[in-house]
């Protein structure tokens, strides 16, 4: 009995022996490293400082940048905006677009104060605009300026931009846009339209399988919405031409 406590005893001994040795080993790798690194740094520590010091002033500059610079021109841009927004509203769509003599209109603040939120809003009210006013293709160039994840404008921005496409007869094009559209939106009262402006879309493109998988997804997600409570019938047809093809 001795015997064998002895040689589980020797065991212990050998394996705490070989965990000191790996520490050991460990602690020589970690110090050597460390010795690396501080040779680097003594090496090459101007160069260091000089990156730490750009890297200083590029922060400072950004954020000096947005509150001395940006900040103000965002001020002035909104309290111009304001009155194109008001001819928008009236559908006063040129004096929107062009301004009255006395305030910019939505292109001059898109010129005069890039880099703005105001500027980023102007793509969106200009391309409404020239849609209302049938100039399609400066619609398509003003919309696809426009860049936000507001609720809101952006599924009408995506959305504005598919009409101004089919009415250009890029079909294909606009129904993708309803489709981001219809996703952006999440919620029933855009995207079960949207939905159904890609499913008579993709009618008009006589592909009734597609037609029919945006009904369905009108019917599964949306059921509540006014495009869904009548959505049966729209199934029914599409189901029935996309049989005809096959």
């Amino acid at each position: 009995m001795y015997l064998c406590n002895l040689k589980i005893f020797k065991k212990m001994a050998q394996k705490l022996d070989k965990q000191v040795d790996k520490t050991e080993e460990r602690i020589v790798a970690v110090e050597e490293a460390f010795g690396k690194t501080e040779q680097f740094i003594e090496k090459n520590q101007k160069v260091i400082l000089i990156v730490i010091s750009l890297i200083i002033v590029l922060v400072l500059g950004f954020f000096g940048f947005k509150r001395f610079y940006l900040a103000p021109r965002e001020k002035d841009a909104q309290s111009q905006m304001f009155m194109a927004q008001k001819y928008f509203e009236q559908d006063s769509l040129k004096k929107a677009l062009n301004g009255d003599g006395q305030f910019l209109g939505f292109l001059s603040i898109i010129d005069e104060y890039g880099m703005t939120k105001s500027a980023n809003l102007s793509h969106y009210y200009a391309g409404i605009c020239y849609l209302k006013l049938g100039k399609f293709e400066d619609a398509i160039t003003q919309l696809k300026k426009y860049s936000g994840s507001d609720q809101v404008i952006g599924p009408l921005a995506k959305g504005a931009l598919g009409d101004a496409y089919v009415e250009t007869n890029e079909l294909k094009k606009g129904v993708g846009c309803y489709i981001d559209a219809a996703d952006m939106g999440k919620n029933e009262f855009v995207s079960p339209y949207f939905y159904m402006k890609a499913a008579m879309g993709y009618t008009e493109l006589s592909e009734f399988d597609n037609a029919l998988k945006m009904y369905k997804k009108i019917k599964d997600d949306y059921p509540r919405s006014n495009e869904g409570r009548d959505i049966e019938r729209y199934i029914s047809f599409a189901e029935g031409k996309a049989g005809e093809k096959k």
